[in-house]
């Protein structure tokens, strides 16, 4: 019963939030989440990686450690987008991205924190870091079909990340004021990117569900499964295994609709807002029965 327990004030908050936006999003169709998009892009998530990775007391090994399985995860999560998006016919480079850039930071950190406290939340962290910054790079790159140098310059999701692995590096602390400042913008950033979540469900279509159907499976159902195999070959257990599989369950980010949005055709940009809605969807059921085996076995 109490595993019972501990699932629901896990995963309560978080769906209590999109929840809110998704009441939101229907009150108001044309509700505009731009501003959210902004602060997340350039304070939010840079405070996020801060404070997480800090509060959370990993070390520099710890955060190499992670770093390096993240990049196993995501090099396993691509592969599998090419060989579905290649037998589907469909463009492998634009929607590449919704399948090996999960919602780790807005949705897996903070299950990660109620889950396993403020050292899970830093592990969780370690992991979305990578995802964060290939999101400003990568996932524009391929959007766009083209590499340009002054995307990487002009993230602070980058600078943040070299700021912070610094600090780790060095063992220097971080002054409290800091501290105490990049947690109110990290929090804020969470409600309000889980609320824009909810509000995007109400938005964005599904162009193909069949499609999206078989992407999302690629997504939500082998991420995690890909994610044991990491957890087994590396013989990981406790915390860390729980968040690895935590966090490659998580369905595609609403990050890689708002940067195809921007960059890609409309029948690129239908088809990864299909996905990102399916697995946001299908998730709703696979993220508590993932995190029911975390919670179990690890």
């Amino acid at each position: 019963m109490d595993i019972y327990l501990k699932l629901f004030e896990v995963l309560f908050p978080v769906f209590f939030i999109v929840g809110i936006g998704f009441f939101l999003g229907k009150k108001n169709p044309t509700i505009d989440t731009s501003f959210i998009t902004t602060y997340s892009g350039n304070f939010g998530t840079p405070a996020l990686i801060i404070f997480a990775l800090t509060a959370g007391g990993v070390s520099f090994d710890v955060f190499s450690q992670f770093f390096i399985y993240a990049i196993i995860l995501l090099t396993s999560f691509g592969i599998v987008g090419l060989i579905f998006l290649s037998v589907m016919k469909k463009d492998y480079i634009r929607e590449l991205p919704t399948f090996f850039l999960p919602n780790t930071g807005n949705m897996g950190i903070p299950i990660c924190l109620f889950a396993y406290g403020e050292f899970g939340m830093g592990i969780a962290a370690a992991i979305s870091s990578l995802v964060v910054m290939l999101h400003f790079t990568l996932n524009i790159f391929l959007a766009k079909r083209s590499f340009d140098f002054q995307t990487i310059l002009k993230s602070p999701a980058f600078y943040a990340i070299i700021i912070t692995v610094l600090f780790l590096y060095f063992e220097h602390p971080v002054p409290q004021f800091v501290i105490n400042t990049v947690m109110l913008l990290a929090y804020g950033m969470i409600v309000m990117i889980l609320m824009s979540l909810g509000i995007a469900l109400t938005q964005m279509k599904v162009f193909s569900f069949k499609d999206a159907i078989i992407t999302s499976i690629g997504r939500v159902i082998l991420g995690p499964i890909i994610g044991f195999i990491v957890i087994k070959f590396f013989n990981l257990s406790g915390v860390a295994a729980g968040v690895v599989l935590i966090q490659s369950s998580m369905p595609s980010a609403i990050l890689c609709y708002l940067i195809a949005s921007m960059y890609s055709p409309k029948e690129i940009v239908d088809n990864i807002s299909s996905t990102i809605v399916v697995s946001t969807l299908m998730s709703i059921v696979t993220i508590p029965i993932t995190l029911f085996f975390a919670l179990k076995f690890f």
